[in-house]
């Protein structure tokens, strides 16, 4: 537990400013930019920004604005949350993340995935009908080129590769990657297969419910001979002073998303009683530094992960300032005390023994 990593994620969601007006997407990626920088002051150790397509996100290349993170960063390690590999080009993919570990002196990881929204597919030209096979295919040719050696490629979703040599290369010669998965057993084997690190996106429901997937992706990795790395988690939450105040902020645009997506999906409106239930008991980390801290040492030794990276940007449009405190208390406050939580534990059982 005391090699324990924690990060925080973002989809650039449009925050308000001070007076109360919702920021425009180009404020929005300045915003997140800003969060970054101050993750990387308090001691944060990765940040991921996801690809969208959606008005509520500004963020639809997350490796452009981590480039521009890079730049203004020491230390703090640079992700995507998620690269959406199906409706993009695996080798395109590989050059942009390569460029970003060169900007960043080797920081740069991808976090592969299929995307929880569809809207790239018809944006790019995708069939849906061919939703498996587009990520399939493409997560091969990526972890070929992975390598960082000629490849040669044959598949149905792109033109062929023959001995290709695909530039830049990284300075270490492997740049890192993890797959994205929500829930899938498939997808959890798919990632043992390839050998790549699992990041498990748990959004609700009781954190142990997804046990059973860790230990899937160990046995897989197991039985194909493939390496069990520490398993990954990330949940939306969000940090104040105190639990009321971290409520009061976050429920309002946390509901307004959460609905606009729920009818697109068939889901009822959100009652107040579920946000709360969820708080108490799920997948929200909303609360003061201590209330998150200890809720979340209790979900990393649940699940045994090795990191876990909070979408602190999941309220929508809480003001700007509001989220950069939530940073700085996530940073200074709340790592802290989840380190010092875990390393009680872990005495307390070396006593027992």
């Amino acid at each position: 537990m005391n090699g324990i990593e924690f990060g925080i994620d973002s989809f650039g969601d449009r925050p308000r400013d001070d007076e109360g007006r919702v920021m425009s997407h180009a404020q929005a990626i300045r915003a997140t930019v800003d969060e970054a920088v101050l993750a990387d002051q308090v001691g944060i150790d990765a940040v991921a920004l996801g690809e969208h397509h959606r008005p509520e996100y500004a963020i639809s290349t997350p490796e452009t604005v981590l480039a521009g993170i890079a730049t203004r960063t020491s230390r703090i390690r640079l992700g995507s949350g998620v690269t959406v590999l199906s409706s993009d080009d695996p080798v395109r993919v590989f050059q942009r993340f390569a460029t970003v570990d060169a900007l960043s002196n080797g920081r740069a990881e991808v976090i592969l995935g299929r995307g929880s929204f569809t809207e790239s597919f018809p944006l790019f030209g995708f069939d849906m009908a061919d939703y498996d096979v587009l990520f399939e295919e493409k997560i091969d040719l990526f972890h070929r080129l992975l390598d960082e050696g000629p490849v040669t490629w044959h598949g149905t979703t792109r033109a062929a590769l023959d001995g290709a040599e695909v530039y830049p290369k990284t300075e270490s010669g492997r740049l890192k990657t993890w797959v994205g998965v929500g829930g899938s057993p498939q997808s959890v084997i798919r990632t043992a297969r390839y050998d790549f690190p699992l990041m498990l996106a748990i959004i609700g429901g009781a954190p142990a419910r997804f046990a059973p997937y860790v230990d899937l992706y160990r046995r897989a990795a197991e039985q194909l001979g493939t390496t069990a790395h520490p398993v990954g988690m990330h949940s939306p939450g969000f940090v104040a002073e105190t639990d009321e105040e971290a409520k009061r902020l976050f429920y309002p645009g946390y509901r307004e998303i959460r609905d606009r997506i729920g009818a697109l999906r068939g889901w009822p409106p959100l009652r107040r009683e579920e946000f709360d239930a969820e708080v108490a008991e799920g997948s929200l980390y909303v609360g003061s530094p201590e209330t998150v801290a200890r809720k979340m040492a209790s979900a990393i030794r649940a699940l045994d992960v090795g990191r876990f990276d909070l979408i602190y940007s999941s309220a929508g449009t809480v003001s700007a300032s509001a989220r950069l405190r939530a940073v700085e208390l996530y940073g200074t406050r709340v790592i802290p005390l989840v380190r010092d939580l875990l390393a009680e534990q872990s005495t307390s059982v070396a006593v027992v023994r």
